[in-house]
């Protein structure tokens, strides 16, 4: 009878210790399923929130990025500023007798009286001597450059004498000699030109002088000019 109390003692506390070990490993499971759904949860919750940050990060970089590009080609601003100007249309119209088809000085850049002269000359496709030189392939005519070197001169040589129309002296072609025409000058191409005075025979009214023509830093054009003076 002691035998069988003692093995059903021992039977119920191995029960007991079952169940409670039971018990403890079912809380244990519970904490780790809940533990494992909240990590989950929270990892979820993290990747969404990156997932709705990245088109913003994205846009934030790509706005940044075309702020940063800069544009292609040259930088417009100052391409279109004025030559520095000694004499303006209106000037140069006070002193040569040329006007309209034939006048091919636009501005002076700088003059010394007796000395020297810079002229520029726009070519335009609005000249009257493209539409029949050439049709196919306008070129401005070399005589033409030959001429606005030589209306150019005249104004190192020229004095105001009031009125409109030109001064009280004249200038005319007595020479040319040595020209040379190293490049054509099609529309929209400037003409830029140096004229200098060799030399001055005040008793004949005779002047000597060196002309060049560029387009940019290309020589167009040379020749040496005889000019001379009447009334």
């Amino acid at each position: 009878l002691l035998i069988i109390l003692l093995f059903t003692r021992n039977t119920r506390d191995n029960t007991t210790t079952t169940t409670t070990k039971a018990k403890s490993i079912t809380v244990m499971s519970a904490l780790s399923s809940a533990s494992s759904s909240f990590i989950t949860a929270t990892i979820k919750t993290t990747r969404k929130q990156q997932r709705s940050r990245r088109p913003i990060v994205r846009r934030t970089t790509r706005a940044m990025a075309a702020e940063k590009t800069p544009d292609p080609g040259s930088d417009p601003k100052g391409l279109g500023k004025a030559l520095p100007m000694k004499m303006d249309i209106d000037a140069i119209m006070k002193l040569l007798p040329h006007r309209y088809p034939f006048l091919l000085v636009d501005r002076i850049l700088e003059i010394e009286q007796g000395s020297y002269a810079i002229g520029v000359k726009n070519v335009t496709i609005n000249d009257n001597f493209f539409p029949g030189h050439f049709p196919q392939r306008p070129i401005m005519p070399g005589v033409l450059m030959v001429e606005a070197m030589a209306q150019v001169g005249g104004l190192i040589m020229l004095e105001g004498g009031g009125g409109d129309g030109g001064t009280q002296q004249e200038f005319f072609f007595a020479g040319i000699d040595g020209v040379k025409f190293r490049r054509p000058v099609v529309p929209g191409d400037q003409l830029v030109m140096k004229v200098v005075l060799t030399k001055l025979n005040k008793r004949f009214g005779i002047a000597k002088m060196k002309g060049q023509a560029f387009v940019g830093e290309e020589l167009a054009c040379e020749a040496e000019l005889t000019l001379a003076l009447g009334s």
